[in-house]
C-alpha cells in the first residue's frame, strides 16, 4: 500500500509502524512474520579541475564514476497483536528494521573522489548504518468509532564508516572505524477514527528517538589510532492518514513530515574547527503515500502502492552525504496475499524505487574556506549520486483466534 497505513490499517505491521491506535480494529490475536531482500545500485560521480605545477587551473577537468558493489541487505519484521474478547484494550509487540543506509564504493584511480587519500581523494568509501526498533503498543477504544494508542520504543543502531569524516584528520588523512552501536528511546502516539460508512482517518506523532553517542574507534592509514564520539538521533515524524473501504476496494492516503532539521546528527552542518564533519545538514522532507487494495479475486487480495518523498539534501551540502546516498524520490509497490485457510495467509511484495534526478553539489575542502566560505567549495568541481532500489519481501500472517 506504499506505506499508507495511518488511516487504513489493513494489517498489523502497518498499524504498529504508523498508528498505534489503529490496532484496535483487529478483534483476533494475530502474528505476522516478514523478511525483505533489499537491493540498491547507487552510482557516485565526481569532477575536479586540473592544476598545473604552479597550482593554477589548466582549464581541463578530470571526471569519473564509481558503481556500488554492495550485496543484498535482509530486512526482518515481526509483529504480534492480542486482546481479550469484549475488551476495549488491544496490545501489540513489534520489531522492525525501520531505517538504514549503506554504500560500498571501491577505491578507483578513474574517479577523483575515490582516488587514494594520498592523492587527494577519499579512497574506498563504505558505510553501514542500521536501526532496529522494538515497540510495545497499547490501544484503547473510547467508543466504537474512536481509539487512542501509545507505543514506547526501544532502538538499537549500528554504524560503520570508511573513511570516518566525523573524526579529526591527520597527516595520514581520515581514519576508518570499527562498527559501533548505540541505544535509543522514544515513543509514538496515535488517534484513529472509523465511521460505519467506511470512512477512516488517523493521526500519529512519533517522537524523536534519542540515542547515546556512537563511540568510534579509528585507525588511520599509518596504523595510528584514535577515538571520537558522534551522535545521530532518529527524527520525529508527523503522520496524517485517510482511508475508505467499500465492498471489494480499500483506499489509503498518507502524508508525513520528517523533522530532520531538529535532529542531532542531521541538523548540524559544515566543518568543525578541527576539519571533521559536524553533521549531514539535512532539511525536513514531506512524504506522500497512496495505496489501493482489491479483494474481488477469491482468496487473493491484490495491492498497488506509490510513495513520493522530497529530497532532504541541499545541493551546497551534497558532499557530506556521500556515505548516505539512499534518497528515493519515487517508489512503486505491488503486493498480494494468498489465503491458505482461515488461519494462515502468505504475503509477497515487490518494490522498485528511483532517486529521480541526481543529487549534486560542489566538492568541499576545509582548507578552501577562507577563499570560498562557508564550506570551502572547490571552484568548478562537482559530486553527484543517484540510485535505484528494489526489494522482494515475503511473509506469513497467522490468525490465532480470540
Amino acid at each position: 500500500m506504499g506505506g499508507a497505513a495511518t488511516g487504513q490499517p489493513l494489517d498489523i505491521s502497518g498499524a504498529l509502524q504508523w498508528n498505534p491506535a489503529a490496532i484496535s480494529v483487529f478483534d483476533e490475536n494475530q502474528l505476522k512474520l516478514d523478511i525483505g531482500f533489499f537491493f540498491s545500485s547507487p552510482e557516485l560521480s565526481s569532477t575536479v579541475p586540473e592544476f598545473d605545477s604552479n597550482g593554477q587551473p589548466t582549464g581541463n577537468f578530470f571526471s569519473g564514476t564509481t558503481e556500488d558493489d554492495r550485496g543484498v541487505s535482509p530486512l526482518p519484521a515481526v509483529a504480534y497483536v492480542w486482546s481479550k474478547p469484549e475488551s476495549k484494550h488491544t496490545f501489540g509487540l513489534s520489531a522492525f528494521g525501520i531505517s538504514g543506509f549503506g554504500v560500498t564504493f571501491p577505491e578507483s584511480a578513474s574517479n577523483p573522489i575515490n582516488m587514494p587519500q594520498s592523492m587527494g581523494g577519499f579512497g574506498r568509501v563504505e558505510s553501514d548504518y542500521s536501526l532496529l526498533q522494538v515497540g510495545f503498543t497499547w490501544a484503547y477504544e473510547i467508543s466504537e468509532e474512536f481509539s487512542i494508542g501509545v507505543e514506547p520504543n526501544f532502538n538499537f543502531a549500528t554504524l560503520e564508516l570508511i573513511p570516518n569524516p566525523t573524526a579529526n584528520p591527520t597527516g595520514a588523512g581520515y581514519p576508518s572505524t570499527d562498527k559501533a552501536s548505540a541505544i535509543g528511546f522514544g515513543a509514538q502516539f496515535g488517534l484513529f477514527y472509523q465511521s460505519p460508512t467506511g470512512f477512516k482517518a488517523g493521526a500519529s506523532y512519533k517522537t524523536k528517538q534519542v540515542f547515546n553517542d556512537f563511540s568510534l574507534d579509528n585507525t588511520y592509514l599509518d596504523n595510528s589510532t584514535s577515538s571520537n564520539d558522534f551522535k545521530i538521533n532518529y527524527p520525529a515524524i508527523y503522520s496524517l492518514g485517510l482511508g475508505y473501504s467499500l465492498g471489494n476496494v480499500d483506499l489509503a492516503l498518507d502524508y508525513r513530515l520528517v523533522d530532520y532539521e531538529n535532529t542531532e546528527g542531521f541538523q548540524e552542518r559544515g566543518w568543525t574547527n578541527t576539519f571533521s564533519v559536524a553533521g549531514f545538514g539535512w532539511e525536513n522532507i514531506s512524504i506522500i503515500s497512496a495505496g489501493i487494495q482489491y479483494k474481488g479475486v477469491n482468496k487473493l487480495p491484490l495491492r498497488l502502492g506509490y510513495t513520493y518523498s522530497s529530497n532532504p539534501i541541499n545541493s551546497d551540502l551534497a558532499f557530506y552525504s556521500v556515505p548516505a546516498t539512499a534518497i528515493i524520490k519515487n517508489a512503486f509497490q505491488f503486493g498480494l496475499s494468498y489465503e491458505l485457510s482461515d488461519k494462515v495467509s502468505l504475503d509477497a511484495v515487490y518494490h522498485y524505487g528511483s532517486s529521480g534526478d541526481a543529487t549534486s553539489g560542489p566538492l568541499l575542502n576545509p582548507q578552501f574556506i577562507e577563499n570560498f566560505p562557508p564550506y570551502g567549495a572547490i571552484p568548478g568541481s562537482e559530486v553527484s549520486y543517484d540510485m535505484t532500489t528494489s526489494m522482494i519481501m515475503v511473509g506469513a500472517s497467522f490468525n490465532l483466534g480470540k
